[in-house]
């Protein structure tokens, strides 16, 4: 149905239609977070071994299962003791320099940042450092017909 007819229905038969919109967009956010919770399901522990080969934790790998391409994605999840860090930029402040170039004013740490830092601040900032694993996210490629003709 074109926009304009749309437009032009009745409120009420507009509240409907937005009602049953929201409930299959609900719908199919179930279904796939249930089929991509099966396929996670699947392929954990053969993407968690390919991470160790490399010996790794988080990161992105690829393996194949049949014709298809397995790329899995586990995700490394930096979280900062807050109150390390406000004594942290406390101590560097009295120390002379500008805490600014270590951390924003939410104490954050880029994590690229941080690992481009000499070693001694590091060091100092490292009991502040969590880092968690993030939820894997698997994604599978079929073969394109031009990888199957060749």
């Amino acid at each position: 149905m074109p926009i304009g007819e749309i437009a032009a229905l009745p409120p009420e038969h507009l509240a409907i239609l937005q009602d049953e919109a929201g409930a299959r967009l609900a719908a199919a956010k179930r279904l796939a977070e249930w089929i991509n919770g099966a396929i996670v399901l699947k392929y954990d522990d053969r993407a968690n071994m390919a991470l160790a080969e490399y010996g790794k934790l988080t990161g992105t790998v690829r393996f194949e299962d049949g014709e298809v391409t397995v790329i899995a994605e586990l995700p490394k999840k930096i979280e900062w003791d807050q109150k390390r860090l406000a004594s942290l930029a406390a101590m560097i402040r009295a120390e002379g320099e500008d805490p600014a170039e270590y951390v924003t004013a939410e104490f954050k740490v880029s994590e690229r940042a941080y690992n481009a830092w000499p070693a001694r601040i590091r060091d100092a900032f490292q009991p502040a450092r969590t880092t968690r694993v993030g939820k894997m996210s698997i994604r599978l490629e079929l073969p394109s017909s031009e990888q199957q003709r060749g």
